[in-house]
């Protein structure tokens, strides 16, 4: 048994795989001229993900998840393809002088030679499991065959026509590079994809738990046949690029479906697109689930549980507003209760709903569909978002005629969503006596639990975060993120909701009718113990949940 065999072996023998079983592929490896990895995993003794950490801790390098990690498109072009697919290796990472390379066997000294020998880079090997990799190799090279296929089309005059790019032919190189797009945003849990243009290429970033990331570019030459494609699938018209479109497109992951949402917007440079992807495969709709500590969520579900009422959720455009409002219904959902949605656009099917779609272009809008939606019966209304007077005005009437109304309001924090209904011409009286209760909510990256360290925060860091003393004691510790292959080396693997919840008290109500301040709506609602959204991010921080950091970067 040669060094690298001993090492692989105490590596396994550490994680817990049976000794007997070891020896036994050792032996099988060697008399056979085997790789020992290949025995170990034709053998089923363990995982490609097992045997990717083993042999990182063998060679004292770091392994990566390539799962979701944001791999960087021009270190992966630093590596020609052939040199690629050969050696099996691809460019991950790239600075001024290091390559980081991601490897299955990083003691083939030969690749990782040629690897530096193409680039003229120090090259920093990474292990990642040999499946993984096999198949981020045939995406990624994939894609920039098709983009090469595109543009020698192009090039030579033959641009794509609607046929084409209308094809449901998988073989088409636009049709296949677009796939690819999309499968990729996917399987990197990315929350959006946009293409971004500018005067000399198409920019593409995913957003990964809140975080963009740029994964490549495209050449300029290639725009408008990316994205006709793209408004094809979404069914809105090729033609038009002076205005705003939005769409709807539904792709086959596997066995599941997912949707996606397409939003246009004309930019001086052309039509940028927003993908949204809607994967409830990947949510979980249940309240407790969604990080609310045990006296907010009391207070939250007293408001949900009443017969009548209005319930606000407020924040930014991807705080997470719809998932907790969807969360909540799926709660209250009961066979007996008439539940009717109005959403622009219905971004998840709930079971025993009865969901409808705004339609704008045939005068289905939200202050237009409200008065059928009363006059059929409904106990519970949620409205997607409540973003005029006579769609407030509405809602408002339906919370003080009985029936429970949930919707979403654009505002920073609970206090502020009082004065922006009386800001919106709803008489002050009405805002009070219908108002039950408002949730305030952001989404902050959650720590990753298999790489968090711990450490002590210095005094400055914490007058720094204006750290609480009188409501949360002084940290013995708090933790940072590190970085390793499960959260391919962010330090971060999904997020969690910070919430500020104002019920609306008879104080509250008096405040609304006097037309007082946001300030000093909020001042009475923390008398009655309503705690600020940063208050609760640092009882998360506290609790390793998040970082100290990451709760200042979303809620100041």
């Amino acid at each position: 048994m040669n060094q690298t065999q001993r090492a692989l072996v105490k590596a396994l023998s550490d994680h817990g795989i049976d000794q007997v079983k070891l020896q036994a592929a050792v032996t099988t490896a060697n008399e056979g001229d085997k790789a020992l990895a290949d025995v170990l995993v034709d053998q089923r003794i363990v995982s490609e993900l097992e045997l990717a950490d083993a042999v990182a801790e063998a060679y004292g390098l770091k392994s990566v998840d390539l799962v979701g990690y944001p791999v960087d498109a021009a270190a992966t072009a630093k590596i020609p393809a052939a040199l690629s697919r050969r050696h099996k290796v691809l460019g991950i990472a790239l600075d001024d002088l290091e390559i980081v390379v991601a490897t299955a066997d990083p003691g083939d000294v030969l690749a990782l030679d040629d690897v530096r020998a193409a680039t003229g880079l120090l090259v920093r090997p990474v292990v990642v499991a040999r499946d993984e990799l096999t198949k981020a190799v045939d995406r990624l090279h994939r894609a920039e065959t098709d983009l090469d296929d595109v543009a020698a089309s192009i090039a030579a005059d033959n641009i794509p026509g609607l046929e084409m790019l209308a094809s449901v032919n998988a073989e088409a190189p636009i049709v296949r590079y677009v796939n690819t797009l999309i499968e990729q945003a996917i399987e990197s849990r990315a929350s959006d994809l946009h293409l971004e243009p500018s005067e000399k290429d198409v920019r593409v970033r995913y957003r990964i738990d809140g975080v963009l990331h740029e994964v490549e570019t495209v050449p300029r030459a290639l725009q408008s046949a990316l994205i006709s494609r793209l408004k094809i699938m979404a069914s809105v018209d090729i033609t038009e690029k002076r205005v705003p479109q939005n769409g709807r497109i539904t792709t086959q992951m596997g066995t599941r479906n997912v949707d996606l949402r397409l939003a246009t917007l004309p930019t001086v440079w052309g039509e940028k697109i927003v993908l949204r992807v809607l994967d409830t495969g990947g949510i979980d709709l249940e309240l407790k689930s969604l990080g609310f500590g045990e006296e907010n969520y009391r207070r939250f579900s007293a408001s949900f549980t009443k017969p009548h009422g209005m319930l606000l959720v407020t924040g930014p455009t991807g705080s997470g507003k719809s998932t907790t409002l969807y969360a909540t219904l799926k709660q209250i959902s009961k066979p007996e209760v008439n539940i009717i949605t109005v959403e622009d656009p219905v971004e998840y099917r709930l079971p025993g709903v009865n969901q409808v779609q705004v339609n704008h272009k045939a005068g289905l809008t939200f202050a237009a569909v409200l008065p059928a939606i009363l006059r059929s019966d409904p106990d519970i209304v949620l409205i997607g978002e409540i973003r005029d007077r006579v769609t407030a005005q509405l809602a408002v009437e339906a919370a003080l005629t009985g029936h429970l109304v949930l919707s979403t309001l654009h505002t920073n924090d609970a206090p502020s969503a009082v004065t922006r209904l009386v800001e919106m011409g709803i008489e002050p009286f009405l805002v009070g006596s219908s108002l039950d209760c408002v949730l305030a909510q952001r989404l902050a990256r959650r720590l990753c639990s298999w790489c968090k360290e711990a450490y002590l925060p210095t005094s400055s860091e914490l007058a720094a975060a204006r750290w609480p003393y009188e409501s949360i004691e002084a940290p013995a510790q708090l933790w940072q993120p590190v970085g390793c292959r499960s959260c391919a080396s962010t330090g971060y693997r999904g997020r969690i909701a910070l919430h500020e919840v104002m019920p609306v008290s008879e104080a509250v109500e008096r405040l609304a009718v006097d037309r007082a301040s946001a300030h000093e709506v909020q001042r009475q609602a923390m008398a009655e113990g309503m705690e600020m959204l940063r208050t609760d991010g640092l009882r998360k921080a506290l609790a390793g949940e998040t970082s100290l950091a990451e709760v200042l970067r979303v809620a100041v």
